[in-house]
């Protein structure tokens, strides 16, 4: 499906289904959503509470007109795959991906059921989309940053931290914006007198033992770049920054919530009320009629307005 596609074509159609308009009576919509968050995560909760909160705002209530499944995380790779699978096995109109942990086992699974993303930093990069301008295929979404927020991470740091000579970069090199957004930085660090050095993000062992070497050193500091297993540890790398006397500077603003020192990016929340509006269609049949087109019966059945 190619959510331009239908722009261009059909006049009035936007994105996937889950109109807020005139919905079609009768027909129970379904959504999934697939999070590498826990169930009892405050910060996963928030995010998903905007995203069905601007759902009922248009209109979806659920048991009523729409059903949400969730299927939350930690888990490893293959535990998001497998929930990946069971979403797509329930047939559902749409699937919200909240993060690249979710978009890639999704697109494994499926390259036809529609996919709305948020949090994400280089769909492009990642393979989700074809470009920003024609995203193609069966994903679209929202990105959070582009790599030149990285360097003013550092910036901020530098500005906060004046002494800091020394800077732990934690990141995940599997995941596409992590190499781009490690360069970014450290392109940057020689003009403010900085050394960068790359902790590769995995298990809770690991971040404890790196950083605890790495604050052997004199005039550290640390930056936590988009990473969904840094996320998930993030009680444990902000106490391990408090630990170490590191000054450091993360992505988003419930890092800085949890006792971080600062944080400096996009609203995930916002981008998440934002992701609802996506997943509708809206087919504008005196449109279509005009350009000599003839809507396919399977495309006016998935519809949640047909504009005559």
């Amino acid at each position: 499906m190619k959510r331009r596609t239908f722009i261009s074509l059909l006049g009035s159609a936007v994105a996937w289904p889950l109109a807020a308009r005139a919905q079609q009576p009768g027909r129970l919509r379904r959504i999934g959503v697939l999070t590498p968050f826990a169930a009892d995560d405050a910060e996963g909760h928030a995010r998903l509470t905007a995203f069905a909160q601007a759902l009922q705002q248009s209109g979806w209530t659920v048991g009523q007109n729409v059903q949400i499944d969730y299927r939350w995380g930690p888990g490893n790779a293959e535990t998001m795959r497998k929930y990946a699978a069971d979403l797509v096995a329930l047939a559902p109109d749409v699937i919200l991906a909240t993060s690249s942990a979710a978009v890639a086992p999704l697109l494994e699974v499926s390259r036809t059921v529609p996919i709305v993303f948020a949090g994400i930093a280089d769909a492009v990069g990642a393979g989700y989309v074809e470009s920003l301008a024609r995203p193609g295929g069966n994903a679209t979404g929202f990105t959070i940053y582009e790599y030149s927020i990285s360097g003013k991470w550092l910036e901020l740091l530098k500005e906060a931290a004046p002494r800091v000579t020394r800077v732990a970069v934690l990141r995940e090199s599997g995941i596409a914006a992590g190499p781009g957004q490690f360069g970014a930085i450290q392109a940057l660090a020689p003009s403010l007198g900085v050394e960068v050095r790359a902790v590769e993000v995995r298990d809770a062992g690991d971040i404890e033992r790196a950083l605890t070497a790495f604050a052997q050193g004199s005039d550290g500091g640390m930056i936590v770049v988009g990473s969904p297993a840094a996320t998930i540890q993030r009680g444990l790398i902000i106490a391990l920054a408090a630990k170490h006397r590191l000054p450091a500077i993360y992505n988003s603003r419930f890092w800085a919530v949890a006792g971080g020192l600062i944080s400096y990016g996009s609203d995930f929340l916002d981008q998440h009320r934002r992701a609802a509006g996506y997943v509708e269609l809206v087919i504008n049949l005196k449109t279509a009629t005009a350009l000599g087109l003839d809507v396919p019966p399977t495309l006016l059945a998935r519809a949640d307005e047909v504009i005559e």
